[in-house]
């Protein structure tokens, strides 16, 4: 989907806008429920309407964001959703928790690139970053229907271009996110 440039430059501030929910596609909305559950997040409601519509909405400890699933609420395929980023300031005490609950969870792992972990394998390493900068290291998980968690350790937020040399994130994020060039 391209961008469509504003014919003139925006007068005002642009509207405000919270990502809040994702739709999660699933094929047996009770497994699924259980499986969230057993993750230790909070079940907001389960509403069941006419025609088999099935509607849950559960959130993740600390999070502003829920998921909702269920029967009749969305055209994707069960499965298809991936690679959504769950933040944590403890890999390690996640991954165990999650191993804890009975989910098969990735052992961690990092992208030496630094910037953000590709997605062919190949580029990755194995262990959490070495020297555990913020934003650098990673686990995944999948619920039973496929759709696949990434675990991202966070241990300083960015609110600002960090100054050169800040030993919290990899150097290379901080050269991209000070506009130095690639």
């Amino acid at each position: 989907m391209s961008r469509i440039p504003p014919a003139a430059p925006p007068s005002e501030p642009p509207t405000a806008m919270a990502l809040e929910v994702l739709v999660i596609p699933v094929a047996d909305p009770d497994r699924a429920k259980r499986f969230y559950e057993d993750l230790g997040w909070r079940l907001d409601f389960d509403f069941s309407g006419e025609d088999g519509y099935r509607v849950m909405q559960f959130t993740p400890q600390g999070s502003a964001c829920s998921i909702i699933l269920g029967r009749g609420i969305s055209s994707a395929a069960p499965g298809s959703l991936q690679d959504v980023h769950l933040i944590v300031s403890d890999l390690a005490a996640a991954r165990a928790d999650l191993l804890r609950r009975g989910v098969a969870v990735s052992p961690a792992f990092h992208d030496p690139g630094g910037i953000f972990h590709h997605a062919d394998p190949a580029h990755l390493r194995a262990g959490p970053n070495p020297e555990r900068k913020s934003y650098a290291s990673y686990a995944t998980f999948q619920d039973p229907d496929g759709n696949g968690w990434v675990l991202q350790e966070v241990t300083a937020h960015l609110t600002e271009p960090p100054a050169v040399g800040d030993p919290r994130f990899t150097p290379e994020l901080v050269a991209v996110l000070r506009g130095a060039p690639q």
